[in-house]
């Protein structure tokens, strides 16, 4: 809003200006300027840009016509269509001050010093008291200077001084097409793709059909593992110029990996962890190219996060987060995938461990919510562990812990039992019903898998009474325990 009304007062001036000079003008060409006039300053500005083109075609003389539309292209955000007009009105009225002021301002914001200075000269020389005209003529003469001090900087290899230089002019210059170039290649060198990919946008929106611009951009953003953005650059390059054979190949190549990405976000969102390892394991098949590296790594990682998802082995999965880490050093997401491997081996220490080296990198509740689960499991450890009664891994779906819990309830019915403890075997018949109780039902397993035991309040009645009121196989109803139980 603060700068449509900005744009609006600067072209009221303007045309406050203009109309000090109108002189000798055509009762048609004055009538397209009149109503231009009213529309420009509602802000109608295509409607009062066809009102000027109408003037200037009734009469290519008429500086005024000429300043008007420059003024409604400045509004247009055209700079560069609004320097041949203004180009125009000098040429015609050589003494339009306000015209070679505007002229020598765009000059300075596209960075062409030396032009922008005979502008603001020329200015002083017929009104000496102008202090726009003088404080533009220093701002342009330092300007010109810390180019100067930057070219100098850059041929040294000083990137930092190249930067601090660089960045002060284009606060003042920024439609300076060469210094966004050199400042985005003085970013590159030092490391900061991402900086240097903002200044190459900008010359891409300055220059027309700028092909190479947006072909680079698409390249840094596919190195740094933009995928997507990286795809939407290179579509850009293609509408320009659809036979552009740089673009197409590289279209290709990043419209494939693009679309493998997205089926890994889609298997991961939807817990297919086959499809998520297959797409990851294609995605490694890149490893040969230098550029795509930083899809390597993350192809590593994403084998690591549905490694310890799915069904793969508990030691594979552990080796492949160990590598990764090894190989890319530190990532809160594989120090947090390698967790969850050990917690499924029961190595709670070192789960511990890796998501406290998690919390230094990203103190995410993720991560604290991890480390207080940590906490509950190494306590709950010290006491029964229905995975552990039941013999199955934590991953054990719902049909392996009934098989496991049918075969444990056999060696373990008392009245079936053949060792000389039957107190041992009643306790551990109703830890077998408890862990199939709390395992089959995904609220209370849930719980379990928090740190959290379920049934713990019944435990405690239970060390008194121990068979009042709980049958591990009926519905409870205060029937009393029976050991008369029927398999399938």
């Amino acid at each position: 809003m603060s700068r449509c009304i900005h744009i609006l007062f600067y072209i009221s001036v303007l045309s406050f200006l203009s109309d000090l000079f109108i002189v000798g003008a055509t009762a048609d060409v004055n009538d397209h300027l009149e109503k231009g006039k009213k529309l420009l300053a509602t802000g109608q500005l295509a409607d009062a840009l066809s009102q000027f083109h109408a003037a200037i075609e009734a009469d290519p003389k008429n500086y005024i016509a000429y300043f008007r539309r420059a003024a409604v292209y400045l509004g247009m955000g055209k700079s560069k269509a609004a320097l041949p007009d203004l180009s125009k009105v000098i040429e015609l009225k050589p003494d339009f001050t306000a015209a070679r002021i505007q002229r020598g301002n765009l000059l300075l914001k596209q960075g062409d010093f030396d032009e922008a200075k005979i502008d603001f000269e020329n200015v002083i020389k017929t009104d000496s008291s102008n202090s726009e005209a003088r404080n533009q003529l220093d701002l342009t003469e330092k300007l010109s200077h810390a180019v100067k001090e930057a070219d100098k900087s850059y041929a040294e290899a000083d990137y930092s001084k190249t930067i601090e230089l660089l960045s002060i002019v284009i606060e003042n210059c920024p439609w300076a097409i060469r210094l966004r170039e050199l400042r985005a290649d003085s970013y590159l060198n030092s490391g900061d793709s991402l900086k240097a990919v903002n200044d190459l946008k900008a010359t891409a929106k300055l220059i027309p059909d700028n092909t190479q611009a947006f072909l680079k951009i698409s390249h840094l953003l596919y190195s740094m593992g933009d995928a997507d953005d990286s795809l939407i650059n290179i579509r850009e390059c293609l509408k320009l110029d659809a036979d552009h054979k740089e673009c197409h190949k590289h279209y290709t190549k990043v419209k494939k990996l693009a679309k493998q990405l997205e089926t890994i976000r889609d298997a991961i969102s939807q817990s297919n962890w086959n499809e998520c390892l297959e797409k990851a394991n294609q995605i490694l098949k890149l490893s040969s190219d230098p550029s795509s590296q930083a899809f390597v790594h993350r192809a590593h990682s994403t084998l690591c996060t549905c490694m310890s998802r799915g069904k793969s082995s508990v030691k594979e999965t552990i080796d492949k987060c160990t590598e990764v880490l090894n190989t890319y050093g530190a990532d809160a997401e594989i120090l947090v995938s390698r967790a969850e491997a050990y917690i499924l081996n029961e190595q709670y220490e070192s789960a511990l461990a890796d998501y406290q080296r998690a919390q230094e990198i990203e103190d995410t509740n993720r991560v604290q919510d991890g480390i207080k689960r940590i906490q509950k499991l190494i306590k709950q450890s010290k006491k029964r562990d229905y995975y552990k009664i039941l013999n199955v891994r934590r991953t054990a779906n719902k049909a392996e812990i009934l098989r496991a819990y049918r075969k444990s309830a056999i060696k373990w019915h008392p009245d079936k039992y053949e060792g000389e403890d039957k107190k041992k075997a009643e306790k551990m018949f109703i830890d077998i019903a408890a862990a199939k109780e709390v395992l089959t039902d995904t609220e209370k397993r849930a719980k379990f898998d928090a740190g959290e035991d379920p049934l713990d309040a019944e435990e405690q009645a239970q060390q008194h009474h121990p068979f009042n009121g709980f049958n591990p196989f009926g519905g409870g109803n205060n029937q009393g325990f029976t050991f008369r139980f029927h398999f399938n």
